[in-house]
């Protein structure tokens, strides 16, 4: 009656997300590296007067493929968690002594 309920709902897996959503979260991340790219080129192209500008610009874009590639066939680590596990409750049976009957 006083005890307060917990809603929590209890985590009986430890399950890693869904591949779909995995997948979904790297090819995310693989667009916005792979969309970085066009404005460093753009902007080299904007820049050419200026050529340190616009090979900074250049050197900056090279290894975006490549590093986009590594990060999107990467799986994200296992997120660490508290977990909802059952615990038994330790006031449900009362550690006091017992008169013993004997017959």
């Amino acid at each position: 009656m006083g005890s307060e309920r917990d809603d929590t709902p209890v985590l009986i897996t430890e399950a890693a997300p869904s591949y779909e959503d995995q997948f979904a979260a790297r090819k995310r991340k693989y667009m916005i590296m792979m969309g970085a790219r066009i404005p460093c080129l753009l902007l080299a192209g904007l820049t050419y007067q200026t050529w340190w500008l616009a090979l900074g610009f250049v050197a900056l874009s090279i290894p975006l493929p490549w590093m986009a590639v590594l990060i999107a066939n990467d799986r994200p680590p296992r997120k660490t968690e508290k977990v909802n596990r059952y615990q038994r409750d330790a006031k449900a049976i009362e550690a006091t002594d017992r008169q013993v009957i004997d017959g």
